[in-house]
């Protein structure tokens, strides 16, 4: 696995990369100083896993995964504990206390290694045609205020339009994220969600029910009641997807 150490502090950097290259399965393509440095280099490296500090000078490790379009695998690496609670609460893969323990880090890598392996093999059953597009088994960085999480899109029912950003409805959340509609529309596998209408784009594996509506219209219904209408623009499509 390809892995990018990001730290501000140079000694834990080198420390860190040391006790990687100790490991067969990890090859590190590189480390970022912050996270204007790391931004770039998950752009040109690719990584499949950024080890991630958390406090750093000017934005933190949570600032830069607000500002990734798509989020390599994630392992937080910190002195302060007290960031742990926080940091599984956006579920995050491993959390790793500085100074690291070569064991805990070996058992981090291989947990996901075994992720990894598995998210292939699923890649490999369903082919590669929306390999591009964020499927539902990816995760999207939410971070609202002083909360966050990592979500899997699978547990995303619907996304909705409010002004200039997105209400992202998972579980009993409803945090917004500041990002356009259309931009999410467009990264989105269509084989997963629909655009319903100018304001909501659904997941098709929570829809409930569906009845027709004004104008040619319909409301389709999700698991959980949320009650969204769709188009009559995008009926006639959403029927042909939904085989009615």
């Amino acid at each position: 696995m390809r892995a990018l150490v990001i730290d501000d502090e140079r000694l834990a950097r080198k420390e860190l990369i040391n006790l990687l290259n100790q490991l067969e399965t990890v090859e590190v393509v590189g480390e970022a100083v912050n996270v204007e440095d790391a931004k770039e280099k998950i752009d040109q490296l690719q990584p499949d896993v950024i080890f991630l500090d958390i406090q750093m000078p000017e934005k933190t490790g949570f600032d830069l995964l607000e500002e990734l379009d798509q989020l390599p695998h994630v392992i937080f690496t910190t002195a302060y504990d007290e960031y742990a609670l926080k940091a599984f609460q956006v579920n995050a893969l491993d959390y790793l206390l500085k100074p690291i323990e070569p064991k805990r880090l070996e058992d981090a890598v291989q947990k996901l290694q075994g992720k990894m392996e598995g998210i292939a093999k699923r890649e490999g059953q369903e082919g590669l045609g929306s390999q591009k597009k964020l499927t539902l088994e990816d995760q999207v960085f939410v971070k609202d205020g002083d909360r966050c999480w990592f979500v899997r899109l699978s547990n995303v029912r619907l996304f909705e339009s409010d002004g200039n950003y997105i209400k992202v409805y998972f579980d009993n959340f409803k945090p917004m994220i500041h990002k356009s509609l259309n931009a999410l529309d467009e990264r989105l596998d269509e084989k997963s969600f629909f655009r319903a209408s100018r304001k909501h784009i659904i997941n098709l594996g929570w829809v409930e029910a569906i009845e027709p509506w004004f104008n040619g219209g319909l409301v389709v219904t999700l698991k959980g009641g949320d009650r969204i209408e769709v188009s009559r623009r995008q009926a006639a499509r959403f029927k042909e997807m939904m085989s009615l």
